[in-house]
């Protein structure tokens, strides 16, 4: 049922590989905003030491290598890297740099993502993104990312899901919880504008640094489908949500796309997940072709713009779903590719079991993380994609 081939060949230089990022995975990020809220109790459960990735990257990197998988995203903390305004840590510098060194020693591409989700301390105390100079703060981050990036490093994502971003963080900062079902919050209309003009920023920023490196961000799919009739109201409810930020793009060098469910849309709005549906770790409906569906939407928003699928995956306790799941998502991808989308890269979300930001219940990872000793234990999905990734040919459904 699931054998890697007769399949697509993926084409030259397609990126195959598993994403982290480092709140959800480093444990001890005590100078960030989530660690606070944490702390405050804001959310149900700290992040504590998370895989306690911040010293074990290394087991991470050669598991991935060693399972096939040719790429690896992960994501450097602002918090570590600047812990007081205008003051750069060396070190911490030092620590992320030497994760692009090792990921190239073990025959892995790095793609670094500058910004997932977690702010520093003293930032967020001056207002975060709604701050007069935040964009300005941010670009000068970006700038002192350079002996992490300057070489070795070809692709860059400035913000991990903007629109997630501009939907949740007002809510969060709250101290609300944050939503896991149908009808998520309108992003602020002004912290997308600050969100796009510090996206533009820090392209900016990195190509000064380095023309060669490919940038782009990732966007968070909404999966809406229209019922008959509500095809004006899921257009209205989609572009404020998705569309806005995928139309920011059009002038990168490519586009995340991020896709994991979907949201049917009735004439007066979200519905809620179908009746009898299968449910996700998160309360998600179990919907893979979202993956597909995704793809084509972007490709319409952001025209000849390259697609990198840089998160998929699905929260479950059963690693034999999220075999079935990831290969009904590859079969959208396969299709695309064959109908000639320009995607140029898949990332499973995610690499570990990790920090779900206030749980660690929804396990997305293609390798267990043991609690109290860290034990990592690649599933036997992780060894089934990493036998694609090594093949370097997708199953088709074709």
């Amino acid at each position: 049922m699931f054998a890697c081939a007769p399949g697509l060949p993926l084409p030259d230089g397609f990126l195959f590989g598993a994403s982290t990022s480092a709140h959800q995975t480093e444990g001890g990020n005590t100078n960030s905003d989530w660690w606070q809220l944490e702390q405050h109790g804001a959310v149900a459960e700290p992040s504590g030491d998370a895989a306690d990735s911040y010293h074990r990257w290394p087991v991470d990197i050669d598991l991935l290598a060693e399972l096939g998988f040719t790429d690896y995203r992960f994501s450097i903390e602002w918090a570590r890297i600047e812990p007081a305004p205008g003051c750069f840590s060396r070190a911490a510098l030092a620590h992320y740099r030497r994760i692009v060194e090792y990921a190239r020693e073990r025959g892995m591409r790095p793609m670094v993502t500058l910004h997932h989700f977690t702010l520093p301390r003293w930032f967020a105390e001056r207002g975060g993104w709604s701050a007069p100079d935040a964009v300005d703060r941010f670009a000068r981050y970006v700038a002192a990312t350079a002996p992490v990036i300057a070489t070795d490093v070809e692709h860059v994502c400035t913000i991990n899901e903007p629109n997630m971003v501009a939907a949740l963080l007002p809510r969060v900062t709250a101290g609300g919880e944050r939503p896991t079902g149908t009808g998520l919050p309108l992003p602020d209309p002004g912290l997308t504008r600050t969100l796009v003009e510090a996206h533009r920023a820090a392209v900016a920023a990195v190509r000064a640094i380095s023309p060669t490196i490919r940038t782009g961000w990732s966007v968070a799919s909404q999966g809406c489908q229209a019922v008959p009739g509500a095809e004006e109201v899921t257009a209205a409810y989609r572009h404020p949500r998705e569309d806005v930020f995928l139309e920011a793009a059009r002038q990168d060098d490519w586009i995340g796309v991020q896709a994991y469910t979907r949201t049917r849309i009735g004439p007066a709005g979200p519905l809620p997940v179908p009746e009898g549906a299968e449910r996700t770790l998160t309360g998600w409906e179990c919907y893979p072709d979202a993956l597909g569906e995704a793809l084509r939407h972007t490709a319409e928003v952001v025209g000849e713009v390259p697609i990198i699928v840089t998160e998929n995956g699905i929260a479950t306790a059963d690693d034999r779903s999220r075999i079935a799941y990831t290969h009904r998502a590859l079969d959208g991808l396969a299709e695309a590719l064959a109908d000639d989308l320009d995607i140029r890269g898949y990332f499973h979300w995610s690499a570990l079991d990790t920090y779900e930001w206030g749980s660690f219940r929804p396990t997305f990872g293609l390798i267990a993380v043991e609690p109290e000793t860290f034990l990592r234990v690649p599933k036997p999905s992780a060894r089934w994609l990493g036998r694609i990734a090594r093949s370097r040919t997708l199953p088709s459904a074709r």
